[in-house]
């Protein structure tokens, strides 16, 4: 096999750059080899970029959540390899918080955005291979697919039980622990609450200038939440949200990863604050065309509305119906 070029996903080849921020196309130092940017103006392989290629194959770790944007590079990448009549190799990835549980809401076609493409809940429950799978035969990608699957992974497995070095797949999902949490706090992304964006504790610490973290921190316990405990803490972020900032918050502390429920967890904590700082909290309008980012996030606007009406995290969830999807979804699972 001869590698003629390299396609660059959000953060970039060396996943170095920060999020949301252009990748540019580049050449790779030691090797020479073209580097085509695919978080940019262009988030779909061209013609161009393709010409001469015989094969696409992605290697590429994602992190269970919905919102991770890798899924919708690869998709799009499956769908340029479709229509130049070109193979798409998968090498599969575990799943790093395993392959069982399924939490959150499935996307509404209306909210569909670069941070969810697909009907599918936040926490998927599988593989990349197996999601490139679902996503090839029920949303009319029907590119030449082949999953080449993992050996010796179970769905039971988080990444700690695999024991495999965790390379950050983005700068921000430092570490397995990162990305337990993330499916829930990155919710925070669409309020002005920080989720420990610039710390180093990414997803894992968050708060705000107005918040008082013993007061976060005991409500939270108190709010019967399995598997998780909370610490007050206070923190500076370096970049991103309120950058420079003395904010006041609570560090999440997982007791138990394997029934950890981190979007349940991440709407008990925007639950909480709204309740304690209604005045001071807010659900930000800055995605395209005004619209809520929380709801591209969560998949629809339901969850939003259902919080400010003083709803609680626990109605909200019991109100999530992943029936179809689960039908769906064991169509496609690769592993025991």
């Amino acid at each position: 096999m001869r590698v003629k070029s390299v396609f660059a996903p959000e953060h970039g080849f060396l996943a170095d750059i920060a999020a949301g921020a252009d990748v540019p196309s580049a050449s790779d130092p030691r090797s020479r080899l073209p580097i085509h940017s695919l978080y940019g103006p262009t988030k779909k392989p061209t013609a161009e970029m393709l010409r001469g290629l015989d094969v696409l194959v992605f290697d590429i770790q994602d992190t269970g959540a919905r919102f991770y944007m890798f899924l919708y590079t690869m998709a799009l990448a499956m769908e340029a390899a479709a229509e130049h009549s070109l193979p798409f190799i998968v090498l599969d990835r575990p799943n790093p918080i395993g392959g069982v549980k399924i939490e959150g809401p499935l996307l509404r076609p209306e909210f569909a955005s670069f941070v969810g493409m697909y009907p599918i809940p936040i926490r998927t429950g599988m593989t990349i291979g197996e999601l490139a799978l679902l996503f090839n035969a029920e949303f009319g990608i029907a590119a030449d697919l082949r999953v080449i699957p993992l050996d010796g992974w179970m769905r039971s497995m988080c990444w700690d039980r695999t024991a495999l070095k965790w390379v950050a797949p983005s700068p921000n999902i430092p570490s397995p622990n990162t990305a337990l949490l993330y499916p829930g706090t990155c919710l925070l992304e669409g309020t002005n609450v920080s989720e420990g964006r610039g710390t180093s504790d990414p997803f894992g610490t968050l708060g705000a200038p107005w918040i008082d973290p013993v007061s976060l921190a005991d409500t939270l316990r108190s709010g019967g939440l399995p598997d998780v405990s909370f610490e007050p803490a206070r923190f500076t972020p370096t970049t991103s949200k309120h950058c420079g900032a003395t904010c006041g918050g609570v560090q999440i502390l997982v007791t138990d990863r394997e029934t950890y429920a981190p979007v349940l967890t991440g709407l008990k904590i925007i639950e909480v604050i709204h309740g304690l700082w209604p005045r001071e909290f807010e659900f930000t309008a800055s995605a395209p065309g005004d619209r809520f980012f929380f709801d591209l996030l969560a998949g629809d606007d339901s969850i939003r509305l259902a919080t400010l009406s003083g709803k609680s995290a626990e109605t909200i969830a019991s109100g999530w119906d992943t029936t179809t999807y689960q039908s769906v979804r064991l169509q496609y699972l690769q592993y025991n």
